[in-house]
């Protein structure tokens, strides 16, 4: 399979509705909430404050930074860069909090966050090995899977503040990076890579 073929299939999974997209701010993880869960030494919630308040100014930054982009806003940079940031903080926060502390913190970031709306690093990783990809075969789906991420995003002043049409979206993109996927793999690999994703649905976003 050559690169044409590659880029023939995003090219065919990225025809998609493409709208601009001036964002807006998003309420963001509520650490107060954290806090109540938990019981933090004084030096500790001083440092909890300080780290969270860092990395919430950085993602702020982030996000009016892409946001001075105008239509132009780059949501696929903006949720590599906060993931990035998510990392960061985890590890200044390895500092701080103990052990069983620092795991119901990394539990209470995930849940909360707003996740980037595509098949993520380890779950790419089972598809590639599970289902017994060519490098050729997993070349595709990581560019279907990137292409359903763009799309989405894209049309994102369209649903916005709507979960149900959101979910339409979401839904429409998700056939069409099957659909792209499925006319690469073998059938063997294909309905593997179905079983494994079977889970993977829309949710609604924060």
């Amino acid at each position: 399979m050559n690169s044409t073929y590659i880029k023939t299939i995003v090219v065919a999974v990225t025809t998609l509705l493409v709208v601009s997209c001036s964002g807006d701010k998003k309420k963001g993880i509520d650490y107060n909430q954290f806090k109540t869960e938990i019981q933090l030494t004084p030096d500790q919630t001083k440092s909890f404050d300080e780290i969270t308040k860092k990395y919430q100014d950085l993602q702020e930054q982030n996000f009016q930074a892409a946001k001075a982009q105008g239509g132009n806003m780059d949501r696929v940079a903006l949720g590599i860069k906060n993931e990035e940031l998510r990392a960061q903080q985890s590890l200044e926060m390895a500092k701080v909090l103990d052990g069983p502390q620092m795991e119901k913190f990394n539990k209470f970031v995930d849940e909360n966050s707003r996740k980037r709306p595509r098949y993520d690093n380890a779950l790419l990783e089972r598809i590639k090995t599970e289902a017994q990809l060519s490098e050729d075969e997993f070349k595709v789906v990581n560019a279907a899977n990137d292409a359903f991420e763009k799309g989405f995003n894209d049309a994102h002043d369209v649903y916005h503040g709507n979960n149900d049409l959101a979910k339409e979206y979401w839904e429409k993109f998700d056939a069409q990076r099957k659909a792209a996927i499925k006319n690469t793999l073998t059938p063997e690999h294909y309905t593997k890579f179905e079983e494994i994703v079977k889970e993977v649905q829309f949710k609604g976003r924060k």
